[in-house]
């Protein structure tokens, strides 16, 4: 069994001895089963990343659609 520390700013370091298991993986989807915290390694597309990036921005869908319009006016 490893054993790792949950921080005050609610932060996990992962010991290295599971990190060289799994490879390099910078993020994980979270879930709960029961009393158990489960990590599961995801990795991020491309797609993903312009769409936190455009949800950062606070430009939606409709945004898009309008530009898209825009563009395409002779």
């Amino acid at each position: 069994m490893t054993i790792a520390k949950l921080t005050s700013k609610n932060q996990l370091t992962l010991p290295k001895s599971i990190t060289r298991e799994i490879g390099e993986i910078e993020y994980f989807e979270v879930s709960v089963e029961g009393r158990r915290i489960i990590l599961t390694p995801v990795k991020i597309q491309r797609a993903d990343a312009v769409r936190a990036k455009l949800a950062d921005l606070g430009i939606n869908e409709q945004d898009l659609a309008d530009a898209v319009d825009w563009a395409r006016q002779p």
